[in-house]
């Protein structure tokens, strides 16, 4: 009986201590979060995920040209991406992208619902803001510590960040296809045309493809892919893209100088590159 009363005690001290436990691990993951606000001045080269890449063909013996096609070669600026693209993107990968703060709730308990009926990690709910969090940052593990530093990074790059920003970042580091990354290499890599000039049925083959961008080849579009693109195309009326410019501070924000690099985020830096000339006024 006495080892019983022990037993519950030990449990209960535990139980009490979870709190304590979890706000420490927060706190600590808080003050580790990298410095966002670097990329309102300066744009990535290389990303978590394309350093990932560049080790997996290192490690299967790859030549040093096939390691140095996973690099952001062709930064295009957010007013030389299609608007077909800005809008198709928006729907097909983050419908509430312009209501959101990094975080889209509704979707969140929406994926915790299904996910535990389903007893198993079936669907996700990450945003564009997440997204772009976990290219630049981070592992694609599932793992819950990794999760909350995605979600942590995502409110910071909204409260550092514009939109506009956010998804001119993020169209320019996400994989479409192997050694492709960024709205600029895709659009020439399938379509032999500068990302600007994007047509609106190409923009929605494009975003239909980031589910699965080494399975979904915009090149040669399966019957998977096709369905994929009519239903983007379909409604890609029904979404505004962040305009151009949205305020006096935010045009003067816009990269000028590059920056020597970001300081180490969960043990692996980034490094920059000097960012596309000023927009003339």
């Amino acid at each position: 009986m006495p080892h019983r009363g022990a037993s519950r005690s030990l449990v209960l001290r535990i139980l009490l201590a979870l709190p304590a436990v979890a706000a420490a691990v927060a706190f600590y993951l808080y003050l580790t979060l990298p410095n966002v606000s670097v990329l309102r001045m300066s744009n990535p080269t290389t990303t978590a995920f394309t350093e990932r890449r560049a080790a997996e063909a290192r490690a299967r013996g790859e030549n040093d040209r096939a390691i140095a096609r996973h690099r952001l070669t062709a930064w295009a600026s957010y007013d030389r991406i299609s608007p077909h693209l800005k809008r198709a993107v928006i729907l097909a990968e983050d419908g509430a992208f312009w209501q959101h703060d990094g975080l889209d709730y509704t979707q969140i308990k929406e994926s915790v619902e299904v996910n535990l009926e389903r007893r198993e990690f079936a669907r996700g709910a990450s945003t564009v803001t997440q997204q772009l969090a976990k290219n630049l940052y981070l592992s694609p593990s599932k793992n819950p510590i990794r999760k909350l530093e995605e979600l942590m990074i995502a409110r910071r790059l909204e409260a550092q960040l514009s939109k506009r920003r956010i998804l001119e970042l993020y169209l320019n580091v996400i994989e479409w296809g192997d050694g492709i990354y960024g709205a600029e290499a895709a659009s020439r890599a399938y379509f032999q045309r500068p990302a600007s000039t994007l047509t609106a049925d190409q923009s929605a083959l494009l975003a239909a493809a980031i589910i699965n961008p080494r399975i979904l080849n915009p090149a040669r579009p399966s019957a998977r892919l096709a369905r994929r693109k009519q239903l983007v195309l379909g409604r890609m009326g029904e979404v505004e893209p962040p305009p151009i410019v949205e305020t006096a501070a935010e045009l003067d924000a816009t990269p000028t100088i590059p920056i020597a690099g970001l300081p180490p985020v969960f043990g692996q830096p980034v490094p920059l590159e000097a960012p596309p000339p000023r927009r003339p006024q």
